[in-house]
């Protein structure tokens, strides 16, 4: 079962520039997401089971749009500076996406589909760009920048 993109852009449009702080919990699937400062905008969409996402923004205009299909995904996104975006779908089994952006005009885009992957970004300064694709099984890939 996929998620419709139409589904991501709905909830990019109705959590976009609403800050808030607030927990979700339906059944095995968890959200949280905390934001500070202005103009944050947090979209996500989860379904099967056992999925958390976990958004954090401090600073102001940062993005985030997650989308997680499948079994025991994880989705954590940590913001800070300001003008940051991170987009990250995930399909299949045992994914985790991780990433943390601190200065300004970063982008991270994750994408996984397949069993088992895991990926970890970390930009520390500004105007940085990672982007990781993976399909198939057993994949893991680590990107830190400065």
């Amino acid at each position: 079962m996929t998620i419709a993109p139409t589904l991501r852009i709905a909830a990019f449009t109705l959590m976009m520039g609403a800050g808030l702080a607030t927990t979700a919990v339906a059944g095995n699937n968890s959200v949280v997401i905390e934001q500070w400062g202005a103009a944050n905008a947090v979209g996500g969409a989860q379904s099967g089971h056992g999925q958390r996402l976990s958004v954090y923004q401090d600073g102001w205009s940062n993005t985030s749009i997650n989308t997680q299909d499948g079994y025991h995904n994880r989705s954590v996104v940590g913001q800070r500076g300001h003008r940051n975006t991170v987009d990250t779908d995930q399909r299949g089994r045992d994914n985790i996406a991780g990433v943390a952006q601190f200065g300004g005009h970063n982008e991270a885009e994750v994408d996984q589909r397949g069993r088992r992957n895991a990926v970890g970004v970390i930009q520390a300064g500004h105007g940085n760009n990672a982007q990781t694709t993976q399909r198939g099984n057993g994949n893991v890939a680590v990107i830190v920048q400065d």
